[in-house]
């Protein structure tokens, strides 16, 4: 009884079992960080389109730049 038991724990010991590797598979993280950083990039890409867009329809931004240099022309003259 006793060597097959040591004969079953040294082919364990020898092979893992599936479900190690399945768990270690489960466990995996590579490739996370990448997957991350493309959602943020996609997620700053859209903010940055909508902002495009608004500024576009309104003439906001070109009147900002044109008080700042209206102020900057008045200081320097």
């Amino acid at each position: 009884m006793l060597a097959i038991y040591v004969l079953v724990q040294s082919s364990l010991a020898v092979r893992p079992s599936p479900l190690a590797a399945l768990s270690r598979r489960r466990h995996d993280q590579r490739g996370q960080a990448s997957a991350e950083y493309a959602l943020v990039l996609l997620g700053a890409a859209a903010v940055a389109l909508l902002v495009t867009g608004w500024a576009a329809r309104t003439n906001r931004v070109g009147r900002l730049l044109d008080a700042v240099m209206d102020q900057l022309l008045d200081r320097v003259t």
